[in-house]
């Protein structure tokens, strides 16, 4: 996983117990430092999600989460007065995909190459 998004979701996990908002604002950011690192840096995190899912990068199920991480971190970076502050499990559930969005874009497709770069000296 890339610096950025690993360092972003370490404090995730760090800050939610305590800091569940916070945490999940990092979610949302170390998302987005994924799809950067992806080559997607245009255009807002909305599009980039949704690039990703065309780009078969990620599923669309895995994009419509994505975009659930993304609004609930917009509700607590803006104050929204109608969204709740977030708890710690639903600090920990975000943290959760993001774990397994970086499974999915980086540490898998780095076990492929390995697998087949080691069948290949084989």
């Amino acid at each position: 996983m890339p610096d950025k998004a690993k360092d972003l979701l370490e404090q995730a996990i760090d800050s939610s117990i305590n800091a569940p908002a916070g945490a999940v604002m990092l979610t949302a950011s170390s998302i987005d430092a994924m799809l950067k690192a992806k080559g997607l840096t245009e255009g807002s995190l909305y599009a980039r999600i949704k690039k990703a899912a065309e780009q078969n990068l990620i599923t669309e199920d895995m994009a419509d989460w994505a975009h659930e991480v993304r609004l609930n971190a917009n509700d607590q970076r803006h104050a929204d007065e109608s969204a709740s502050l977030p708890t710690s499990e639903d600090a920990k559930r975000v943290i959760d995909f993001v774990q397994a969005l970086g499974m999915v874009l980086f540490v898998l497709p780095a076990r492929v190459r390995r697998g087949i770069e080691s069948a290949k000296d084989s």
